[in-house]
């Protein structure tokens, strides 16, 4: 297991610049108001293939040397991470191609096709995606991004939090959403050398907490096929998100699925922007914590903003009543 440094997160800063955002931090203050608290929130909707992993791909594509580079590169994804690695394979002009479950939003996998991408469909659970996904690099020979448990796309994610502090002072803490524990892991790695004195939360659903059990029992806790309409927080924890969750993050919290969708159509009404659901996990979080946060200052992680405008949550709750 490679651990990834605080010197890996600045290196991957300079080598990814070429090729993403330096997203807006955006604040509202009856947001403010209705939380208790100060939040800022680094919107990473606006990134790149609509997606913080822009900044995990990118890293490990750039960072390739050319025969491995020449293999192309290959992943699975339920959407974001395969959009982003098609984006950053066709920036290098490489092959790309993402093993999806059948269930993946269609706007998701259209993405991946409208940067170049391949996508192999797989069954919606754990076991499918990773026998799928060994047929596919058995037969390519392509190397392996995996979504979050690669030093190379730890290390870029870690630049979304570096931004956020050299922009915004005074942070009490940072929340961000977990599944499989990459972005986290960056914003740990970041914080630990960088601003070591804010609390890293985790936000989960709690349809789909085996990060929160696995937090709390102290082993990894993983389920193969959780349901939820946040589809980007399904997957379970690995070993080198693991070490940095166990020993750096303050604590995880879950939200339900109403508190889910109740914080998705408020960030859409009060601040204009559109937030996939894995995107408003924190923000539900907050709302069913305000204790918690009440008078701090909070840097909040909008980590997407691809949705299927035809399957909205709340749309397709009205057609089910």
């Amino acid at each position: 297991m490679l651990i990834p440094t605080f010197s890996d997160v600045t290196s991957a800063h300079e080598r990814i610049k070429p090729y993403i955002h330096r997203t807006p931090v955006l604040t509202s203050s009856m947001i403010n108001t209705l939380a208790g608290c100060e939040l800022f929130f680094k919107c990473e909707n606006f990134q790149k293939a609509g997606a913080f992993k822009a900044r995990g791909a990118c890293n490990a594509v750039f960072e390739l040397t050319g025969s491995q580079a020449d293999q192309g590169v290959a992943t699975h994804s339920s959407g974001n991470h395969g959009t982003c690695l098609s984006y950053a394979a066709k920036r290098r002009g490489i092959a790309c191609t993402v093993v999806m479950p059948r269930t993946a939003p269609q706007a998701k996998k259209d993405a991946v096709r409208g940067y170049g991408g391949r996508v192999v469909e797989c069954e919606p659970s754990t076991s499918s995606r990773e026998a799928v996904f060994a047929e596919v690099v058995a037969q390519s020979g392509a190397e392996f991004i995996h979504p979050y448990n690669d030093h190379r796309v730890i290390a870029g994610q870690g630049t979304c939090a570096l931004e956020l502090v050299d922009e915004i002072d005074d942070l009490a803490a940072i929340i961000a959403p977990i599944g499989g524990g990459g972005l986290i892991s960056g914003i740990c790695l970041s914080l630990s050398s960088k601003a070591p004195t804010i609390s890293v939360y985790a936000a989960e659903p709690e349809q789909a907490d085996d990060a929160f059990r696995s937090f709390k029992a102290g082993h990894i806790i993983a389920d193969d096929a959780p349901n939820t309409i946040a589809d980007g927080l399904k997957v379970p924890l690995k070993d080198l998100t693991w070490h940095f969750v166990s020993r750096h993050v303050t604590d995880i919290l879950t939200a339900s699925e109403q508190d889910i969708i109740d914080a998705m159509v408020l960030l859409w009404k009060r601040m204009k922007i559109i937030v996939e659901p894995s995107s408003a996990v924190p923000f539900a979080t907050i709302m069913r914590n305000r204790e918690l946060f009440a008078g701090k200052r909070v840097g909040v992680i909008i980590t997407g903003g691809n949705v299927d405008l035809e399957e909205l949550p709340w749309q397709r709750k009205a057609r089910v009543s």
